[in-house]
């Protein structure tokens, strides 16, 4: 496995392919709004390099491990998120009086609470797991099993705006 300097220069890409990745997304979506197909396609094309990129720097780091031990670092992960991160982020925006980025940090701790529950879930049902289906609201990220709600708990929206997720 790659160490020191090397080791850092692949965190580092992981994180730009990463950001690069969703950034493209975003921007592909946009795209699509204002009627601009083909932008919107070499957007979507560019961020698919850019999850290859990324997952292949973190095959390097060995950074997928079984599914037992991917479960227990992604509820690390997001248990870090509630509980440290995004506290503090809350209490910046609060106190720069930034209602934008406030409400997006809520709306982000509060889901990653469920997913940290949603994953001791799957890890505690790892193979013998029921056909559960996963919803996501577009607006919060809010996810559900089974069926959507008629309306977000987190955010209010209609269950029009849950995504059914394959």
């Amino acid at each position: 496995m790659s160490e020191g300097k090397t080791l850092d220069n692949l965190k580092a890409a992981f994180a730009g392919e990463s950001q690069a990745n969703r950034k493209y997304l975003a921007f592909a979506k946009k795209a699509d709004e204002e009627n601009f197909p083909q932008a919107a396609r070499l957007f979507r094309a560019a961020a698919d390099a850019e999850t290859v990129h990324a997952h292949a720097h973190l095959r390097v780091m060995n950074g997928i491990k079984s599914t037992r031990e991917n479960l227990n670092e992604a509820i690390n992960g997001e248990t870090h998120e509630f509980s440290k991160m995004y506290p503090q982020m809350i209490e910046d925006a609060r106190n720069e009086n930034d209602q934008r980025a406030f409400k997006s940090f809520d709306f982000a701790n509060k889901v990653e609470r469920i997913h940290a529950e949603l994953y001791k879930k799957a890890l505690a049902n790892l193979g013998n797991n029921p056909d559960v289906k996963y919803y996501v609201c577009q607006v919060c990220g809010n996810t559900v099993e089974n069926e959507a709600p008629d309306n977000c708990p987190i955010c209010g929206a209609p269950k029009s705006m849950f995504r059914e997720i394959e």
